[in-house]
This record gives structure tokens, C-alpha cells and sequence, in this order.
């Protein structure tokens, strides 16, 4: 449960808006998203159904505000992985492999949770930002020449991701390293 003595009444609801969204993760990986229960959100937080409900109308707004959270989290570690390193090829290379993984780790019991997830409108502003991210990545590639420049960036960007959806949590990271080799040669510039 969270601490109740945080040093501020903003830090306590944190706190408690934290471990609510901690024990919705652990009982979807357990049981999937349909094992997901208010019920069982109190008893794994140690908090009350009566303040679980103050924060959190339904098991829905949970698993919403959860993976907002997560998306997130994806786009932070995606935009670190660009800021790592300098060389367009490898930025791409590293980014593709990055999201790979990620969209890798969305299955489990009760069904894909990723599909779930992803449908609700909260998703449409983090898909945006990884596919400008990835487009504006793409331009810079196909301006130093790493990649074709006969097919918009845009369009790239949305092959790419398309393509490696094929990772699932039980794909290893060999075949994720294919897939990644397979996406990047699909890139590469046409040779006359």
C-alpha cells in the first residue's frame, strides 16, 4: 500500500494513483486484461474499494490511465534511443529494435493485449508521436542516403511499424534481430 505519511497530499495521491496502475500491470501479466478486477486491484494495493473508487470510476479508466503510462514510457525510451547515438543508419537500426521489443512484450493471457489497448482514442496521440518519430528519422535517413527517397517518409514509417507488429512475446531476440535486418533492407535505396 502506499505510504499515507507522504509529505504532501499531491505526493500521497501519486503514490496511490502509482500503485493502483503497478497492481492493474502485475494482475494483466498474471491473468490478462480481462482477469482485471476492482476487487482485486484493492486487495493486491492494500487499499480500500471505497478510496480505489475515488480515484478510479471503473476498471477501465484503470487499465486506460495504466497504459497511458505505458505509452509513454515507450516514446521516452524511443526518443532516448535517438539521442544516444548520432549515425542516422544506426539511430534507425536501434529505434526499429527498440520498438520491436516493445510491441513484443504486449501478449499474454486473455488475449493480445496491445490490440485491447491500442483501439481507445488515448492511443491515437502516442501512435502519432512514434510515427513522427520515426518519420522525421526516415527523412534524415533518406537525406544522407541510408534509406530509398522514392517512397514518402510517412509511408516508411508506417511499414516499419506494421512490419515488426509481427514480434510477439514469445518471439526471440534472434528473430527480432531478423525481422529488424529484413525491415532496414526493405530501406535501403534502390540501385539502379
Amino acid at each position: 500500500m502506499p505510504k499515507p505519511w507522504a509529505d504532501t497530499v499531491t505526493d500521497h495521491r501519486k503514490n496511490v494513483r502509482d500503485a493502483v496502475l503497478d497492481a492493474a500491470a502485475e494482475i494483466v501479466t498474471e491473468r490478462g486484461l480481462t482477469g482485471v478486477t476492482m476487487a482485486g486491484i484493492a486487495e493486491t494495493t492494500g487499499i480500500g474499494r471505497a478510496t480505489l473508487y475515488r480515484y478510479f470510476p471503473d476498471v477501465d479508466a484503470v487499465l486506460t490511465a495504466w497504459h497511458e503510462r505505458q505509452l509513454a514510457t515507450h516514446v521516452a525510451h524511443l526518443s532516448g534511443i535517438l539521442a544516444r547515438n548520432t549515425d542516422p543508419a544506426n539511430q534507425l537500426r536501434d529505434a526499429l529494435t527498440g520498438y520491436a521489443h516493445m510491441a513484443g512484450r504486449h501478449g499474454g493471457p486473455g488475449g493480445n493485449i496491445a490490440t485491447a489497448l491500442h483501439s481507445k482514442t488515448h492511443a491515437t496521440r502516442t501512435n502519432d508521436q512514434v510515427y513522427a518519430l520515426l518519420t522525421d528519422l526516415l527523412k534524415t535517413c533518406a537525406r544522407t542516403g541510408v534509406v530509398r527517397n522514392d517512397v514518402p517518409a510517412r509511408e516508411l514509417a508506417a511499414y516499419c511499424l506494421h512490419a515488426l507488429s509481427a514480434v510477439g512475446p514469445e518471439t526471440s531476440g534472434a528473430a527480432v534481430r531478423r525481422l529488424v535486418g529484413v525491415t532496414v533492407d526493405a530501406l535501403r535505396p534502390v540501385r539502379p
